[in-house]
């Protein structure tokens, strides 16, 4: 763009140069007008975050500081100290990371696989439709599936009970509770994790291995030296994303895990629908205030990690 805009001493100015080098006739005259145009083209999502995000968030975290009367109280905020409630974040918080990191590696592996094959090829192109599908595919299906496949009488259970004797379900039921979740997270973790991370590896540049090679390195110095820093903040976001996602999933624990309340979402859904616990409704909006404080750290994380891998591309 300097180049254009900049024109040696002597050079004649007529022609197409002048015309774009030339100031606008008339300033300000159209400038304002793609502004305008500019922000209403913002609108749809303005009001989209607005009605569907800041306001819920909004009336969640609100509801969290009002009593049984309707007043004002810290009591629902306090009981975020109760060892159950701990607990549950404790559960929730390890949950996420035992499958983001499951996720993150086996991804990345598979993105790593996935370079043998030709960008353009129709074996980079299936699989990143495939992870692009089983990555949205969770909720109550994905729970059936589980159940359908390895559950107490799915097809993979009987098969391994009737043909091997292997019962998988010795120690008790564990499908139902905490551990049964790992699984299915991990099964929409790992295809997220392609999609996120396979283009910054693809953006590795053939002739930087080229030249390590020339300078007497091998493949391995290449990959510690070069490539693994220059992903690092990449995988470190994707890394991050995972943990966001699994911390926020509800549909799949919600479907599967019908006993318990075990982690933060299935305890909000508790909280507003429990018999037991009546005039305690606002705890929801307490938990809720915590998921946030949680998911805004990871944000916070994974926009310096963003921003420091953006000025490494540049």
């Amino acid at each position: 763009m300097a180049l254009l805009t900049t024109a040696p001493a002597g050079a004649d100015h007529s022609g197409p140069a002048r015309r774009r080098a030339a100031p606008p006739s008339e300033p300000g005259a159209r400038a304002p007008r793609r502004l305008r145009l500019d922000v209403l083209g913002l609108t749809p999502f303005a009001a989209y975050v607005l009605v569907f995000l800041a306001v819920p968030t909004l009336l969640a975290v609100g509801s969290g500081f009002v009593g049984a009367d309707g007043g004002f109280t810290l009591d629902n905020v306090a009981a975020l100290a109760d060892p159950v409630i701990v607990a549950t974040f404790v559960n929730s918080i390890g949950l996420s990371l035992l499958t983001a990191v499951i996720g993150a590696i086996v991804g990345a592996v598979l993105c790593y696989a996935l370079l043998a094959f030709r960008a353009e090829g129709a074996v980079r192109a299936t699989v990143a439709a495939i992870s692009g599908v089983l990555a949205q595919f969770g909720g109550v299906m994905l729970a059936f599936a589980f159940i359908a496949t390895i559950g107490l009488q799915g097809v993979v259970t009987v098969w391994l009970r009737d043909v091997w004797g292997i019962d998988i379900f010795a120690d008790g039921a564990w499908i139902y509770g905490l551990p049964g979740l790992v699984l299915p997270y991990i099964y929409f973790q790992v295809p997220l994790m392609v999609i996120t991370f396979l283009p910054a590896l693809t953006a590795l540049k053939a002739h930087w291995l080229e030249a390590t090679l020339t300078l007497g390195g091998t493949r391995g110095a290449f990959w510690r030296r070069v490539a693994m820093p220059v992903l690092a903040p990449s995988f470190l976001a994707s890394f991050l994303l995972l943990f966001a996602n699994g911390f926020s999933s509800y549909a799949t624990a919600a479907a599967l895990a019908s006993q318990g309340s075990q982690i933060v979402p299935l305890q909000i859904r508790t909280a507003l629908t429990s018999e037991t616990l009546l005039g305690r409704e606002n705890l929801a909006g307490a938990l809720a205030l915590g998921m946030i404080v949680v998911m805004a750290l990871v944000m916070w994380g994974y926009a310096v990690v963003q921003g420091t891998a953006a000025r490494w591309q540049k």
